[in-house]
């Protein structure tokens, strides 16, 4: 079985919201989509802003420093079709949001 990751309580990321979280040496842009979560690699690939800290629509994320925009469920950049951030498995468990571990 994977190793899992806890990355942040489920009630930390209210619907419509985001959260950038650190854990085990990754950053991670966890986003909750009418009360379903996704995890993205946090870092935008354009100039490596925080996408946990984007803006939230629908399930579009719009990174902060320079307007990329990537569809959270998919990781599918918006303009581009050759670039998809890496997503990650997420399950709960015990009210938190997890994930299976990179595999390195």
């Amino acid at each position: 079985m994977p190793r899992q990751i806890s990355l942040i309580a489920c009630d930390a990321v209210p619907p419509g919201t985001s959260a950038e979280v650190v854990a085990d040496g990754h950053i991670y842009a966890v986003y909750n989509v009418d009360g379903q979560f996704f995890v993205l690699e946090g870092i935008c690939p354009h100039a490596g802003g925080p996408l946990g800290n984007g803006s939230l629509n629908g399930s579009i994320v719009t990174c902060p420093w320079h307007g990329w925009q990537f569809d959270v469920t998919s990781g599918q950049n918006q303009l581009n079709e050759t670039i998809c951030q890496q997503t990650f498995k997420v399950f709960p468990v015990d009210g938190n949001v997890c994930i299976e571990a990179p595999k390195n």
